[in-house]
């Protein structure tokens, strides 16, 4: 059992540590106070080839869908308009929310989900530089082959449970897709993948 001590007003209780900071030196502390420590520049890391696979993915996708819900949208009133069973607003609204929901979502994950396999498929073939296995340059010029890739197998990847005939038409597609792209970019003198969104 502790016994209290009486109350003192002239007792300032335990002595304050020492707060001397002269040996600490802040260069080693925390160079970031802005205390010069060299006199060379600092560079910052720069990627050359651009964004991340993954922040290139996420980007892709999130437009791919937006794209695809407003299209699917789109697409959904004109059919709920068309389609619905009574001229009353009620009935009518409702058929138009209810055919906007179903195209609107099915397009944008469609959409979504072919962004970001396209995605992955660029960045393997930027990862293992496909382009030094691919000699194009008589047939397309200097193009960059990732993009060909990846619109490929990326209609490949998404048909293959339908057979590979369909399997094979959709990677056709996708291949069409990119030339289309390129001659367009070609003729008008815009530079390829100068839009940051897939290969256009």
């Amino acid at each position: 059992m502790s016994v209290e001590k009486p109350y003192d007003d002239t007792d300032s209780g335990a002595p304050l540590p020492s707060f001397d900071a002269s040996s600490i030196k802040l260069t080693t502390v925390a160079p970031a106070l802005g205390v010069p420590t060299q006199q060379q520049p600092d560079y910052l890391d720069y990627d050359t080839k651009g964004r991340g696979v993954v922040v290139t993915m996420f980007a892709n996708t999130g437009v791919s869908y937006l794209l695809g819900i407003v299209a699917g949208g789109a697409y959904g009133l004109r059919e709920g308009l068309l389609h619905t069973p009574s001229s009353r607003f009620k009935v009518k609204l409702n058929s138009v929310l209810n055919h906007c929901g179903r195209h609107g979502s099915r397009a944008g994950n469609i959409m979504g989900v072919a962004s970001i396999m396209y995605s992955l498929y660029e960045g393997l073939a930027d990862h293992y530089d496909i382009e030094q296995y691919m000699y194009t340059r008589p047939v397309v010029g200097e193009v960059p082959t990732s993009p060909v890739f990846a619109a490929l197998m990326t209609g490949v990847t998404l048909k293959a449970t339908a057979g590979p005939r369909v399997a094979a038409l959709a990677g056709t597609i996708g291949l069409g897709a990119v030339g289309a792209t390129y001659a367009l970019y070609g003729v008008a003198g815009i530079p390829y993948g100068s839009r940051g969104y897939l290969f256009f």
